[in-house]
This record gives C-alpha cells, sequence and structure tokens, in this order.
C-alpha cells in the first residue's frame, strides 16, 4: 500500500490521518511499515480522509479510468 506516500502528499502526521480516518494511530504504523494490510472498509476510510481513491493507495495511481492511467507524482 502507498500510503506513506499518499499521507505525506497530503502533509499530514500519522496522528491527523488516523484522526481523520477514524483509525488508531498503531493502524497507520502499522500499514505503512507493510507489517498490517488492514480491511476495505479501512481502505475506503483512508482513501476518504487523504481525499483520493482507493486506487492511489493500492497501486500508486489511478485506474478509475483504464484507457487514462495517471501516475501519482511528489
Amino acid at each position: 500500500m502507498k500510503l506513506k506516500q499518499a499521507r505525506e502528499r497530503a502533509g499530514l502526521t500519522q496522528e491527523e490521518l488516523a484522526t481523520r480516518s477514524n483509525r488508531s494511530i498503531a493502524m497507520i504504523q502499522s500499514i505503512e511499515a507493510g507489517r498490517r494490510n488492514g480491511s476495505t472498509a479501512t481502505l475506503i476510510a483512508l482513501a476518504n480522509a487523504l481525499n483520493t481513491t482507493p486506487n492511489v493507495l493500492l497501486y500508486g495511481f489511478d485506474i478509475t479510468n483504464s484507457t487514462n492511467l495517471k501516475e501519482v507524482t511528489k
């Protein structure tokens, strides 16, 4: 999951993302460190909190329109 990159791009700390997504800081840290994947509900909550799509968090780019792949850059 590309969570850390998306969080940093949004200018949020782990604590701020945890608050916005109603998830624990430990969950955010575990996902960013690759120790946990998180559920579908967590993925959606994180995407909403970061104002992005789940695809960006999973793949690093938005594939919602497969004819126009847009890579997300810093």
